[in-house]
């Protein structure tokens, strides 16, 4: 049982902590810029939850031309699906759980890729990663798919206070990154979203995105089908108004049934497993158990 233990635990850290990411045991003591008690760490330490948020968070973003431009111009996610969302993983883990300059140091990082990411979209506008309220957007889809998977997969009794504190903490990285106008509560979130709606649009290259999701390789043959589970529960989790855009129907009670079921099985080995993963270094970091969070 330890092997397989070691072996779950390998595939998921290949996963959500690639080679050069942050220390997460030191300086001991270092809150970092949420801390232990933070709605951030509560959300962002349950991996199955945080992958599945992530894949919605990806295909909602792709549905904004401007945003989707930047990221087919600018790198190699056709060809590499899973080094994207490694990349997302090392920042969110590093800003979330690592020391403050450790998270600090990320922000600065990506900031000055952003400056190199300019272009134009098919539609004729030009487009800069570094624009703040393009900057908004990804972080907006982004940590609004993560609440969203933590209360269907994880928390679901998760408190609308908490998720307000959520929303509330997570800007501090958005607005570091050069975001403006960052909500910063359920509500504001929700009014966000919906003045975004007439912005969004579906193209053939949204809908290689999509495939692209649906097919996504695995770290290794036994872990495909977990793999492809975990991408059509994004998929499911996005907002009507999205799966609209790209031709998905309602999912009937039946089988929204069957996915969740199916989703919260395969988490069970998933936590059982993980050990090491940044949360529970950084707990350690703060003289805490390892445990992950409530």
């Amino acid at each position: 049982m330890e092997l397989l233990r070691q072996r779950i635990e390998a595939s998921v850290l290949a996963i959500s902590r690639p080679p050069g990411s942050a220390d997460f045991l030191r300086p001991p003591g270092d809150p970092g810029l949420f801390g232990p008690d933070s709605a951030a760490w509560q959300v962002h330490g349950d991996f199955t939850a945080m992958l599945i948020g992530g894949v919605a968070a990806l295909m909602l973003q792709m549905l904004h031309p401007l945003a989707l431009a930047g990221v087919w111009d600018h790198s190699n996610f056709q060809a590499d699906m899973l080094g994207r969302l490694r990349r997302t993983a090392q920042f969110i883990a590093g800003t979330t759980f690592g020391a403050r300059q450790d998270a600090e140091r990320l922000i600065a990082r990506v900031r000055q890729i952003h400056l190199g990411v300019t272009g134009q979209a098919s539609d004729g506008r030009r487009y800069a990663a570094s624009d703040p309220d393009l900057l908004t957007w990804v972080h907006c889809a982004e940590v609004s798919c993560f609440l969203r998977a933590y209360v269907r997969y994880r928390d679901p009794g998760f408190s609308p206070a908490d998720q307000d504190r959520y929303y509330d903490e997570i800007a501090t990285v958005a607005l570091a990154l050069g975001a403006r106008d960052v909500p910063r509560s359920r509500a504001a979130m929700d009014r966000y979203l919906l003045s975004m709606q007439a912005q969004l649009h579906c193209d053939g290259r949204t809908m290689k995105t999509l495939q692209l999701v649906l097919q996504a390789p695995a770290p290794h043959a036994l872990a495909l089908p977990w793999t492809r589970l975990m991408m059509r529960a994004g998929i499911d989790l996005l907002p009507a108004h999205a799966k609209q855009l790209l031709g998905i129907g309602p999912t009937s009670p039946a089988r929204a049934w069957l996915l969740q079921h199916g989703v919260r099985l395969a988490a069970r080995p998933i936590r059982w497993a993980v050990r090491n993963g940044s949360v529970h270094l950084a707990r350690r970091r703060m003289g805490l158990p390892a445990g992950a969070p409530r």
